[in-house]
């Protein structure tokens, strides 16, 4: 069954209650984003199906009908029809742009597709310095000529062409953002230190369905080396294709089993892209059991005691194939009520603990050691407490926060989870929870 989530504005939990049953895992927002990008490189209709419905696929799809291109949804079966012939409109709404810091791969979608883009600086949650300096080297190495005026990128190219590029930093979006251009770009692009995130694989498998060309090796995570040749644009075609499950959303749920126990099966789990994060909740005491060879692709954790979970002392975030950041806050609320002592580095993104303070009022211990790194001592238990998300993860890690504390959490200001959460409520209900959506 879904809930209502679209006018919600703050979730109501009481904790105490360990989860059981089944979830299903939705459609991943990291994959999908740049796949519905890369579909207005096509001059031809694609069918994507397992798309989530989240507010961030629902601006993405005002910026794609922006250009030119015409949608049309199936929200039952999470279908998206998209017909990319006349793409024409190469400025992109000012309003969509601001929202969502994902929008920035349209960017390399446009210039391989009419050679031309006018786009604010995106937004997005407000996770620390997130600079597209990566973007625009990638797009200037295939021949973009760039201009910047203030808070707007002006971008264009008569002709890309193919390149060397090297990244310094495996930036994820940047990957994207290179990989679009180099699509319909004369001659051969080869990128070295691309991201090796699940959701890049995904996008390179679209686009070759399509009739790109884009070789990725079996040794990409070791290299990270992605070879385009560039193919034109008559080439490509239309195709269905199914977005892979969210890793993120999937572990979510794991954390939250984790910090309020019980049983919990996640289908159309990518157990294999978890490999980091189910080896961290077994060595923190839970017990995982994956069953690949299941057309469900069922992943299993189990917490009989929640009370014997123990922190690790030490875990750091990196890129793919390492703890993703993403899971950073998830982990920090699993850690509050769990033995001992963590300290977490995040190396991704800075000032990514804006959600200690709302911890903190819940009764947690947790000290901030510098921008980088904080130290959590478990406490007995938290504390029920009304508390704002401020960011997509941040939010979803309070609402764990809750299903663990004692009493009534009531979490404020949930569009940012709405952003990546096609129905929490929802899900955690179906596992037994005491979670509802408060409208007002």
């Amino acid at each position: 069954m879904a809930y209502d989530s679209e006018n919600a504005s703050s979730i109501c939990m009481e904790g105490g209650k360990q989860l059981e049953g089944t979830v299903r895992i939705q459609g991943s927002k990291n994959a999908a984003l740049p796949v519905l990008a890369a579909s207005i490189l096509i001059p031809d209709t694609c069918i994507l199906k397992n798309v989530p419905c989240i507010t961030d696929i629902g601006c993405m799809e005002n910026l794609l009908e922006s250009t030119g291109a015409v949608l049309e949804k199936r929200e039952e079966a999470h279908t998206l029809r998209i017909n990319a012939v006349n793409i024409k409109e190469y400025r992109l709404p000012a309003k969509y742009v601001s929202a969502m810091r994902s929008s920035v791969v349209l960017m390399g979608a446009l210039l391989g597709r009419i050679g031309e883009v006018l786009v604010d600086y995106p937004g997005g949650c407000v996770i620390g310095k997130r600079p597209i300096d990566l973007h625009l080297y990638g797009l200037e190495k295939l021949g973009a000529q760039i201009f910047t005026d203030k808070n707007r990128i002006h971008a264009y190219a008569d002709e890309l062409k193919g390149a060397q590029i090297s990244f310094p930093f495996p930036s994820v979006g940047a990957t994207q953002n290179t990989i679009l251009a180099a699509v319909t770009a004369y001659g051969t692009t080869v990128i070295k230190n691309a991201a090796r995130e699940p959701e890049i694989t995904a996008l390179c498998d679209f686009l070759n369905k399509a009739g790109a060309n884009i070789e990725i090796g079996h040794d990409f995570i070791e290299t990270g080396k992605i070879v385009i040749h560039g193919v034109e644009i008559s080439r490509l075609h239309g195709v269905t294709y199914e977005i892979i499950p969210d890793r993120i959303v999937a572990g979510t749920y794991l954390f939250a089993a984790l910090a309020a126990g019980g049983r919990v099966a996640l289908e159309n789990a990518p157990a294999t892209q978890l490999r980091s994060v189910c080896d961290l909740i077994e060595r923190m005491g839970g017990r995982i059991d994956s069953d690949k060879e299941n057309e469900k692709n069922r992943l299993l954790v189990c917490v009989d005691e929640p009370v014997n979970i123990r922190n690790v002392g030490f875990v750091e975030t990196d890129v793919y194939p390492a703890f993703p950041t993403d899971l950073q806050s998830p982990l920090l609320a699993c850690a509050c009520v769990s033995k001992g002592e963590l300290v977490i580095r995040e190396r991704i993104f800075s000032s990514r603990f804006r959600i200690v303070e709302e911890l903190v009022r819940m009764g947690a211990d947790i000290e901030i050691l510098d921008e980088e790194r904080v130290r959590v001592r478990g406490v007995e238990q938290l504390a029920g407490r009304t508390v704002i998300a401020r960011e997509l993860r941040g939010g979803a890690s309070l609402v764990i926060a809750g299903l663990a504390a004692s009493g009534i959490t009531t979490v404020k200001d949930i569009c940012y989870i709405k952003r990546g959460y096609q129905d929490i409520v929802g899900d955690l209900k179906g596992l037994g929870a005491r979670i509802e959506y408060v409208y007002s």
